[in-house]
């Protein structure tokens, strides 16, 4: 499927989706929004997926919002910048929460807005050349897609409030060692590094994926002894499983289990 400046394609078992605006270096605008929602429908609705990826063309994942775009609505009688900093945040809870494992495959800057879509992936690769940065310090901004909350529980406050305060874009390879990043690889082997990882995704199950990774955003968001009941419970839950009995017994069997999702 081609959206307007984005790109969606299954392969091997992911939804790639790329924004295609190189010229703008892929920044946001309501178009944008849209089509990253529509690929996400896609995804959902496509058998064999098993994974989304997002990506960019040209030397920027994604600089943020397009900052034409938000000064056209500076003063708009009818309140633009909100409604617009209101899809950007409802795209960025979407993604987080998205019921399949979403990888930010990071090939060049990833800055503001496009941090806080790398922010609400589960799992982040980046070439050796990506950096990374907050950015709305620069031009007297606020972060309006989650970047003052969500960056600080990923790499504490003081790394954050450094990202935040400065606006200086730190090389991926200085945010692996703060946990931001999975992996870090050569420019040339982005998408085939990428590409291991989906194929290590699709071979699991899931719904034990889906289950999981509730598990994980859920049990953040509450003191430790509730979200330790939440997991007793889907763990229960998850033994009457499908999916659960045919890996015990491709275990016993010696075997590769085939996953259903249910």
């Amino acid at each position: 499927m081609n959206e307007e400046k984005i790109i969606s394609e299954v392969r091997d078992g992911a939804m790639w989706i790329t924004l295609n605006r190189p010229e703008a270096m892929n920044s946001l605008t309501p178009r944008v929004l849209a089509g990253i929602s529509r690929a996400l429908d896609q995804a959902q609705h496509t058998n064999g997926v098993r994974a989304v990826v997002l990506t960019g063309n040209g030397r920027a994942f994604c600089a943020g919002a397009d900052l034409k775009y938000v000064q056209s609505q500076v003063g708009d009688t009818d309140n633009g910048t909100r409604h617009f900093l209101s899809e950007v945040l409802a795209l960025m809870n979407r993604v987080e929460s998205f019921p399949m494992p979403v990888i930010a495959a990071i090939n060049g800057l990833a800055l503001a807005g496009g941090l806080e879509l790398v922010l609400c992936c589960d799992l982040v690769i980046a070439a050796r050349s990506a950096k990374l940065g907050d950015a709305h310090s620069n031009y007297g901004l606020l972060p309006g897609g989650g970047g003052s909350v969500r960056l600080p529980r990923k790499i504490g406050p003081t790394r954050a409030k450094y990202l935040l305060y400065t606006g200086e874009f730190l090389p991926a390879e200085e945010l692996l060692a703060a946990g931001l990043v999975n992996q870090v690889v050569e420019d040339a082997e982005l998408l085939s590094a990428t590409g291991k990882l989906v194929a290590t995704l699709a071979r699991k199950s899931p719904l034990g994926l889906r289950r999981m990774k509730a598990l994980v955003d859920d049990g953040m968001a509450q003191p430790i002894e509730s979200a330790l009941r939440l997991e007793l419970l889907a763990s229960e839950v998850h033994a009457h499983s499908a999916d659960m009995k045919e890996g015990l017994a491709a275990f016993n069997e010696k075997r590769a289990p085939v996953f259903t999702g249910r």
